[in-house]
């Protein structure tokens, strides 16, 4: 049987900050902003290439625990290609994304690094060879 990716779920105490944080430097869309019933705000939004990725805030009496930007045990990290990783190390910086590891390049030319997002998300960037 083969999968289709459906969705991309992530959790923040700040669920439309960390929405807009995503559309502002990533290019995604907001698509519907509610809350449910069980009390926690949900943000969907699109990435640019269509996949959904959610963004909701904690449970009604649930406390979300602080992560980390490095390397972990489940998800791991959300991959982007970009044409221009210094440019946008340097972008991400400016708007509150460090760098986290990298760059690195492999024998091929490929550049790749990680970067923190919003709510601590380890984000890698992969420039491709020419």
């Amino acid at each position: 049987m083969m999968y289709k990716l459906n969705h991309i779920h992530m959790k923040s105490n700040n669920p439309m900050k960390t929405a807009t944080w995503w559309v502002d430097n990533f290019g995604f869309e907001i698509v519907d902003d509610s809350t449910r019933a069980t009390g926690d705000r949900f943000v969907k939004c699109r990435s640019a290439n269509g996949i959904p990725v959610n963004i909701s805030g904690p449970l009604d009496g649930q406390i979300l625990v602080e992560s980390d930007s490095g390397p972990n045990l489940g998800l791991e990290h959300f991959g982007f290609d970009v044409k221009d990783i210094d440019a946008e190390l340097e972008r991400l910086e400016a708007v509150g994304a460090p760098l986290v590891d990298g760059p690195n390049e492999l024998p091929d030319g490929t550049r790749f690094c990680w970067v923190a997002a919003p709510d601590n998300v380890r984000v890698e960037l992969i420039q491709w060879p020419s």
